[in-house]
């Protein structure tokens, strides 16, 4: 690494050159899709070039560009599985809502991020504070609900709504 902790650019230019084309093929058995792959082999050297945690020499560039890969993978089928979920509401919808495509974009990014942070809190934690923020609903209904105390429903929003503010999207991408 060099003292500013960004890799130097010939790192990532020879990791590029030597194992472009491999992770693309990679990327394409698992994603089934040329295009995607191309996309997310893109995206992971750029993820490479803005990390300051890449190592001026690697024992197993191949391992370290697919676990690299692997979290764009990751994120990219959760992203689609959001969009599904999003777009099957939008047809229950009773009526129709239009929306820009920049108002899409900018709806399924927030849940995506709104995804990632809750991920890793207890399951009730995210339902009460889902029931809270998406649905409205009171803390004696979301108490209600999930059969719990007015008091707890408080420390799960509280805990969700900490997670939120002090979180680190930088793992987004």
């Amino acid at each position: 690494m060099t003292t500013l902790g960004i890799p130097p650019a010939s790192t990532i230019e020879a990791l590029y050159s030597d194992h472009h084309l491999w992770l693309k093929g990679w990327l394409h058995r698992r994603l089934g899709s040329a295009e995607q792959a191309c996309d997310l082999a893109h995206d992971t050297f750029v993820r490479l070039l803005s990390s300051e945690r890449v190592p001026a020499t690697l024992d197993e560039p191949r391992a370290y560009l697919t676990t690299v890969a692997q979290r764009l993978v990751s994120n990219h089928w959760r992203r689609e599985k959001l969009e599904r979920a999003y777009l099957e509401a939008l047809a229950q919808a009773p009526s129709p809502l239009e929306l820009s495509p920049e108002e899409r974009a900018i709806l399924l990014e927030t849940l995506f991020e709104l995804d990632c942070l809750l991920d890793g809190l207890p399951t009730p934690v995210r339902q009460a504070f889902l029931l809270s923020q998406l649905d409205g609903q009171s803390h004696a209904e979301v108490a209600a609900a999930l059969d719990i105390s007015i008091p707890t429903v408080k420390r799960y929003l509280v805990k969700a709504l900490q997670r939120c503010y002090f979180a680190d999207l930088s793992f987004i991408g």
